[in-house]
């Protein structure tokens, strides 16, 4: 409603008073236009802030899911790899065990063989001493036989030596006294033809 019209002393003045509360009042909306204004941007930066930070996290939460189907894929590949590392490791030590009990049987039957080799070996050891013992006792007695058979030898020879000797020199003095009968006899015939045996 508008104000009552007062009487004209005071016209001029309520003009100015109106005046000024028009200016006042416009002043006021002004400001108010401005903090309307003002807010309005404040609230658009706030909506855009908003609307940049909704699509951070949304973004942010699709690199989280992506972050997070990655990991559960390294888990799934690190719990398959283990898996895979536990049956080789299982596998090798089944081999290994295998291994071993095969080369621990190998062992033993090569150290009976071993066993057995040595064995053989002085028993081969034995029995070439002993024949070595038999050898050296033959050597011996054939040694002692052949000492004996030349001292026999020796005795045979050196009889027969002395013996062919005392042949010879009774061969030697028989021949010599029928040479010289002989020549004798010769003489006596040379002399009975009138020859010098000398001269001839």
């Amino acid at each position: 409603m508008p104000p009552k019209k007062k009487g004209k002393g005071r016209g001029k003045k309520g003009k100015a008073k109106k005046r000024g509360e028009e200016d006042g009042l416009e002043e006021k909306y002004r400001r108010s236009a401005l903090d309307v204004a003002v807010l309005k941007g404040h609230l658009a930066l706030r909506h855009e802030v908003a609307r940049q930070s909704q699509a951070s996290g949304q973004e942010l939460q699709a690199r989280v899911g992506t972050l997070e189907r990655e990991l559960s894929k390294e888990r799934e590949d690190k719990r398959d790899i283990s898996a895979d590392l536990t049956r080789q490791y299982k596998t090798m030590q089944t081999e290994l065990g295998v291994r071993v009990h095969q080369l621990e049987g190998e062992v033993s039957r090569l150290r009976k063989q071993l066993g057995l080799c040595q064995d053989a070996l002085q028993k081969e050891r034995d029995s070439r001493e002993q024949l070595e013992l038999e050898k050296e006792a033959a050597i011996a007695e054939l040694q002692g036989k052949i000492d004996d058979m030349e001292t026999g030898y020796e005795k045979i020879l050196h009889g027969c030596l002395d013996s062919l000797l005392t042949r010879l020199a009774e061969s030697r003095r028989r021949w010599r006294d029928e040479s010289t009968a002989l020549h004798l006899q010769h003489k006596e015939r040379l002399a009975d033809f009138g020859l010098n045996p000398l001269d001839i």
